[in-house]
């Protein structure tokens, strides 16, 4: 595996790890955006693979349509998606991120990453 690709597949392991961490330590925010970067650099991962180039966007819907993935996470993707401004910025969700999540919506993220990462993790060969 090319150095690139292990070097963006390894952190969107750690980015899921460290969700998982914050999920369990209450920091629903924390582990809501977490997880969302878990999936976008695990996308990434296999985009340089596949297309041979890196594509610099944050939109984890349009990578996972770009590399086929199958419906059902593509659709749990788009659920996740948000959570990359909704978890930042204050003016967005309209109230402060870190009160803005509910357990059983980021543990819903959580496993929408971990199916994405076995997924990819098939793809890479590893």
């Amino acid at each position: 595996m090319k150095e690139e690709i292990n070097n963006w597949w390894k952190q969107a392991l750690h980015d899921l790890e460290a969700a998982e961490y914050n999920f369990e330590g209450d920091l629903l925010d924390s582990a809501a955006f977490l997880s969302q970067q878990s999936v976008e650099k695990a996308l990434k991962a296999l985009y340089i693979q596949e297309k041979n180039q890196l594509k610099k966007t944050p939109s984890i819907s349009g990578l996972a349509k770009d590399l086929g993935l199958p419906s059902s996470p593509t659709i749990k993707i788009s659920e996740l998606e948000p959570a990359y401004q909704k978890t930042r910025y204050p003016d967005i969700a309209k109230k402060i991120p870190a009160e803005d999540f509910e357990k059983a919506d980021v543990e819903e993220f959580i496993n929408t990453a971990q199916e994405v990462i076995a997924w990819i993790e098939e793809k890479l060969k590893l």
